[in-house]
């Protein structure tokens, strides 16, 4: 893959993980929120953290001097 589309990718990632964040604190803030679908959203949430981690990792390699 190239580093644009890595890029691409990543930043999109980026985007959906906010996106998530808004939805889980939303979601939390109500006052019958469902449990399990917030579960869901952490775990996507991190799933997709975890994938922004690899992404970065393939762009910005760290360089031991």
């Amino acid at each position: 893959m190239d580093t644009d589309a890595l890029r691409m990718e990543l930043a999109q990632l980026r985007q959906e993980h906010r996106d998530l964040d808004v939805a889980v604190e939303a979601l939390a803030a109500t006052s019958n929120h469902d449990v399990l679908q917030l579960q869901r959203l952490k775990k996507k949430k991190l799933m997709i953290k975890d994938r922004i981690t690899a992404l970065e990792d393939q762009l910005f390699p760290d360089i031991i001097a």
